[in-house]
């Protein structure tokens, strides 16, 4: 019988069962096993893992385990280079364009918000996801782990909270996105870009109400719909604001040079 070691580091533990976090857990191989297959076994999609170490060295996903092996598990390393020993991404991680799942709607329209490229769809199959994230090189948000377990997914993030602004802090902070932040540049509803235009360019399609008392708007180059700074607009800056690590919600220089509604 062939018995190998694995212990998971960091985050990676919020993934397992508790009695099997930070600590060595034995663990009894299938024949041919990789270390890929015994990760995913355990609950942790590949997705999120940065570096394996098998007794010590760094090795590829493919790499079939052997009796007594030690493996040593890491997440992502948001603060530190590890290019020269990692071998298992084929292009960097951090690349910031999105693809959500449905049930990520609401985080979906945040990151809009915010200024971040992501795809969303109410009507995509897994499958659907998973093409869209390897063909447009997206990073593939989701609660499904099953779903970041497919080969075909280069990388993904597995969203632990199921309470929407809990989930954009989660990604914020996951691909240490805080410092990229170009709020109300792109439309929530479609993802296009967003830029200003001329009052007198779109007043024919305006409430007669808001062409009186609001002077500058903005219109998305997708699919056209108007936006002002409306009576909504003090909430979004505070969404702004918290993102950008302002607890109380002042308005950021960032907020203040980028208003979209």
């Amino acid at each position: 019988m062939a018995i190998v070691h694995i212990r998971f580091y960091a985050e990676l533990g919020d993934l397992l069962p508790p009695e099997q976090r930070f600590r060595d857990v034995e663990r009894t191989l299938f024949r041919g096993q990789t270390v890929k297959d015994l990760v995913e076994s355990m609950g942790v999609p590949h997705t999120e893992v940065d570096l394996i170490l098998v007794n010590g060295e760094p090795v590829r996903f493919t790499h079939r385990l052997q009796d007594g092996d030690r493996i040593s598990v890491y997440p992502v390393f948001e603060g530190l280079d590890i290019a020269p020993a990692s071998l298992l991404r084929p292009r960097p991680l951090r690349v910031t364009r999105f693809v959500a799942d449905v049930h990520l709607g609401r985080l979906a329209r945040h990151l809009r918000l915010l200024g971040f490229d992501t795809s969303y769809r109410t009507d995509w199959t897994d499958q659907a996801l998973a093409d869209v994230a390897m063909g447009e090189g997206r990073i593939l948000l989701t609660r499904d782990r099953g779903l970041l377990k497919r080969s075909a997914v280069d990388h993904g993030y597995l969203v632990r909270s199921d309470d929407p602004p809990a989930q954009l802090t989660e990604v914020l902070d996951r691909f240490d996105l805080r410092a990229s932040l170009r709020p109300f540049t792109r439309c929530p509803a479609c993802n296009g870009e967003v830029a200003a235009v001329a009052k007198e360019a779109v007043i024919d399609r305006l409430p007669p109400r808001t062409a009186l008392y609001y002077h500058e708007f903005w219109r998305c180059g997708t699919c056209g719909r108007l936006y002002w700074k409306g009576g909504h607009f003090r909430s979004l800056e505070r969404l702004v604001a918290s993102a950008a690590g302002d607890p109380e919600g002042r308005e950021t220089p960032t907020a203040r040079q980028e208003d979209r509604s």
